[in-house]
């Protein structure tokens, strides 16, 4: 395990509220999941991943958190940070959030809020991995300073590897 502290597992923006995952957010969950043009996966797989999301909160310290609009009290999406392709130490941050959600900043607001966390956790740096046609994703990530390190070829495609020292 790190010697990194744990993350904040509840954060707060002007518009947003990231918080732990419940099980009420299962049906959501696979909605968005579905989105991506795989299918919609059962409901009872979701609520597994969501068990196994909190597992893995409790071990690494890290989180990765449902989005839920102030206001409205929707679940838009989800951010924050995994280890994915990187280490505990340097760890991933990720989000993903409904097509009815993009382009009104929901992802820049609440990974700024991530960013923010991870930094007040020890970390000196994180990674974000992306796909190269995914360009307003990669926009978020230079508004949020991430640099581009390098490009890997995957079974899906081209993928962007980049980074950010965090103060």
């Amino acid at each position: 395990m790190s010697t990194d502290e744990s993350m904040p597992f509840h954060l707060e923006t002007e518009r947003l509220i990231l918080r732990p995952w419940a099980e009420s957010d299962a049906a959501a969950f696979c909605d968005l999941l579905a989105e991506r043009g795989n299918g919609k996966p059962p409901v009872e797989r979701i609520r597994t991943s969501i068990a196994e999301l909190l597992a893995a909160t409790e071990t690494t310290g890290i989180a990765l958190l449902p989005i839920q609009r102030r206001e409205e009290g929707d679940f838009i999406g989800y951010c924050g940070l995994i280890i994915g392709r990187t280490t505990l130490e340097e760890p991933e941050l990720a989000y993903e959030l409904f097509r009815h959600a993009h382009g009104r900043g929901y992802a820049t607001e609440a990974a700024g809020a991530v960013l923010e966390a991870a930094a007040a956790t020890g970390r000196t740096r994180l990674w974000s991995t992306v796909g190269t046609w995914n360009t307003p994703s990669l926009r978020v990530l230079e508004k949020l300073g991430f640099h581009r390190d390098r490009v890997s070829m995957e079974e899906n495609g081209e993928v962007a590897w980049l980074t950010r020292t965090l103060p």
